[in-house]
This record gives C-alpha cells, structure tokens and sequence, in this order.
C-alpha cells in the first residue's frame, strides 16, 4: 500500500508518494515551477486565493500518479501539511468569500495587541498561552471590522489544511493543534477559546468540527475524485501545519527534541512536556501534533519570516539571477566569517514575532563599496539568517528550551555549508540533515492516522540521516564576534 502526503506552502504545493513498507518515496511533485504569487495591497499585507492552491495541487497530484504508474486505488490514505496561522473564510455553500490572508501578513497585529492588553496579558497567557497578536483570530477580526458585509456571510474558518481536506472531502473539519496555532484553543479548558471569541464577538458556530489530528477525517468524496484522479473512498487521516508538521516528519516527537526548517521563513521548533510560553510572545507555544489531555507535548515555536525570501530577493535582485543558488553558495563559502563587517537583518518580510510584531525591515550595513562584492552580500545573507536564530534561541533558553542536537531535511538553506556550518558554529549545537520533507512527513502522519503503522517507531524506522555537522570549536570566537557585531546592528532598530 501507498501513503500520500500533500504539503500546502506559500511558495508551492507539494505531493509525495511513499511506499507504505519502505518508506521509499516512489515520486514528487510540485506547482507552480515558479514561486507561488503573493499578493500585497497595502504594505505588511499578504494574500492567496485558495483556490490556487486547488489548482496547484491537481497538478502536482496529476504528476505523481502518471510517474508513479500505481493505481490510485492502492493509496491507503492522505496526509495534509500547511502553511499555518491563514484565514480562509467560506460561506454556507463552501465558497471562497476572499483571499486568504496568509501566515505573514501583519495587518492584525493592532487587533491582537489590544486583545492581549484588554483581556490581561496573565489571562492570556494562562489559558492561551500566546497574546492573540497577529494570528488567525486577529486576522478575522481585522475582517469584521473592515469588511462587515463580506463578514456577515461568513459560515466557517479554516486553516489552509482545512481549506484542503474540504476541497478533498466536502467536509470542514479542524484540529485542536489547528486552533491552538490561530490562538483559538484554551489549554486550560482544554477546548474553543471561548474568552478570545467573546472578545472580538465571533459566534461559536464559525468554528468545524473538531476531530484528532492522527484519525479518520473525511474520504475523497466523488467529485474531488474526478478533478484529481485519486480513488473515491480514500481515507485523510492526518492534518498539521507546517512546523508541527516537519518535526514530525524529522521524529521529533518528544520532550527535548528540536527540529528546525529554513524556506521562505525559517523556524526552530523545540517540544516540551511541561507548559512554557514566553511573557512577551516572542517566540509562540502551540500543541504539537501528539499533544493530549494525558500527554503534555506543546512545540515551542520560534519563527523568522525573512529567510529563504532574503536569499532568494539576493537571486532575483543581484545580477539579476546570473547565478544559480549552488553558486551563490560557493560564492559566500569564499567569504571569511563576518563577511568583513557586512551585516544584514533579514527581516523584511513582515512583523516580526521575534520583535514583538515590529516591522523594522531588512538593513544592510557596514557596506563598503570598494571592498565589498556579491559573495560578502551573499555570505552576510545566510549569515544574518542564521543570526536570527540565534537571536530567537536566546529567547527559548530562558524558558528551558536548549538546543544540544538540532534535525533538519537536506533541503532549502541546509543545502548550503555556510549555512549549516554557521548554526552549528554559532549556537553550539549539532545539526543532523535527514532525507526527508514536509509531503513526506504529511505521508507518514497519514499512515500513523490511519493505523498503517502500528506505532510511531514503525512509522518512522525507514528514515535515513544523510550528515552530521558538528561545531568547529577552534572558529567559536570568530562566529561569536560576527554574531554581537549583528547584534549591535539590531539594537540600533529595536
């Protein structure tokens, strides 16, 4: 039997086909070969039509099941990955009332701010775990406020995922991890945020039905088969966002444990057993993906929404893409620690959490037009990205999350040795780089909810670590001076 696994990303979609048994991924894809249009109105805003996802993804389904040769009937279930903290809104018929306001989008930051201030920072914090700051709830509060008619046909939320699974389906379902990732989840009532919906009068009713995020969710009803050309009756039996989501799919399962990814945005996500949130929502405390009312599992979230972007910007911008990601990469690994005083904060994709929700932009300083080329400009990139983390590592040790060994797929940044070299160097930890990603952990969520596996340990007995890098300790100085040198630059903004 075949496991599917379905990853929704700001840039992509992603399907991957893996044999159940082995483990093997039998085939990849994803659309748009180009990256997915992000569509800003206003400055901080960001938006998707979800429809497009639709659209991406019956390509990408398309392309695995003509590569793969196997018959959809032999695929045993579905696991769904996406990009968190989105609003979608649908009315009574399932339709799409307007684009969704993605994960960075800043516009709600006012909203949840005040939330945060009216209801009391310590209630929050109790029962919430996070201010309600920029997320989901706040997004659709900036709707009601902005836009009342549009608000008024509004008959459900969803997350992306659940936008998905609906489209797969015809059913809106939702996760406790999903809410508690739009701060609509109360962990101490262990159910709906029914305190944060009072406050910004949203009915009850906007919220699915909840079900467990391993379980039988819905089957592909007999018109997404059609689009799609997966088999009617197929189970969806697994639905996280996209952090929960790569921990998983890198084991990362219990106390201790920390998984880190560097795409568009870059996270390190650590899971704890005990409650732990940040007085300031710096970094953000969510439900893990095996968290219950018996076993406390809540993952630690740091997010940077300026990363893989930053990279990317430098592609498109310096040269105007004369040099392809594995030269960029050479180019920065001729560049000395440091970048000979280049720094670059790569926070211009939005608010920043890690800043309380400040919008300071990308800098670039220390720019010496007669000593500096493209490679320090590169270097000081990935160097600032990781920095970044470091920053925000910082933050999550003072709650008790210290990262000893960090996981990660090979893939994005972990593809560059500056990269991978400068985290290790830096923090002090040990990077592991396994052979896998989001659609592929979503694959095996999928067999976990279905009961294909009969545990977690089965589920995940085939996955492979590709490398190990460890810190060069004789260059710890070194990174140390480049890191407090950026750090004196983001003091200036802070």
């Amino acid at each position: 039997m075949y496991l599917l696994g379905i990853d929704i990303g700001s840039s992509s979609v992603k399907a991957s086909l893996i044999d159940g048994q082995t483990g093997n991924c039998l085939s990849s894809a994803f659309y748009p070969k180009q990256e997915m249009k992000i569509v800003a109105l206003q400055a901080g805003w960001a938006e998707q039509e979800p429809e497009q996802w639709w659209e991406n993804l019956k390509l990408a389904l398309r392309d695995v099941i003509a590569e793969s040769k196997i018959d959809p009937k032999s695929i045993d279930s579905i696991g769904i990955s996406y990009q968190m903290h989105g609003l979608v809104v649908v009315d009574k018929n399932q339709q799409v009332l307007r684009p969704s306001i993605i994960w960075c989008d800043s516009r709600a930051a006012v909203y949840g701010n005040k939330a945060f201030t009216d209801i009391g920072e310590k209630e929050c914090l109790a029962n919430l775990l996070n201010s309600p700051g920029n997320f989901t709830a706040s997004k659709l509060k900036w709707v009601k406020e902005n836009e009342p008619a549009l608000f008024a046909r509004i008959d459900k939320i969803m997350l992306p995922g659940d936008f998905i699974a609906m489209k797969l389906s015809g059913e809106i379902k939702t996760t406790a991890s999903g809410l508690s990732e739009g701060i609509l989840w109360n962990f101490k009532e262990n159910a709906v945020a029914e305190l944060l919906l009072d406050y910004y009068r949203f009915e009850k009713s906007f919220i699915p039905e909840i079900v467990p995020t391993f379980s039988l969710q819905g089957v592909v009803n007999a018109k997404a088969a059609a689009e799609t050309g997966l088999a009617e009756g197929t189970k969806i039996s697994y639905r996280a966002g996209d952090q929960p989501n790569n921990a998983l799919s890198l084991n990362v399962l219990n106390p201790g444990e920390i998984a880190t990814t560097a795409g568009t945005s870059g996270v390190v996500y650590g899971v704890s057993g005990e409650v732990k949130y940040d007085p300031y929502s710096r970094v953000n405390t969510f439900a893990h993906v095996n968290h219950t009312t018996k076993a406390t599992r809540l993952g630690v979230l740091l997010c940077i929404n300026g990363t893989g972007i930053l990279n990317s910007w430098l592609n498109k911008t310096v040269g105007n893409k004369a040099f392809s990601y594995e030269e960029m990469n050479q180019k920065a690994a001729e560049i000395a620690i440091g970048s000979e005083g280049l720094s670059i904060l790569p926070f211009g994709n939005g608010a920043e959490r890690v800043l309380q929700n400040k919008n300071i932009g990308a800098q670039i300083s220390g720019l010496g037009f007669n000593t500096h080329t493209e490679a320090h400009l590169f270097r000081a990139a990935q160097e600032g990205i990781v920095f970044s983390f470091k920053y925000g590592m910082e933050i999550m040790e003072e709650i008790g999350i210290k990262a000893q060994v960090i996981r990660a797929g090979k893939a994005n940044m972990f593809l560059s040795p500056v990269f991978r070299e400068t985290l290790a160097g830096v923090s002090g930890a040990t990077i592991e780089l396994y052979n896998t990603d989001g659609s592929i952990g979503a694959a095996r969520g999928a067999g976990i909810g279905s009961g294909y596996y009969a545990s977690e340990k089965e589920a995940f007995a085939s996955l492979k670590k590709l490398e190990t890098v460890t810190p060069d300790t004789s260059k710890k100085a070194q990174y140390e001076d480049a890191y407090q040198n950026w750090k004196r630059q983001l003091d200036k903004y802070i």
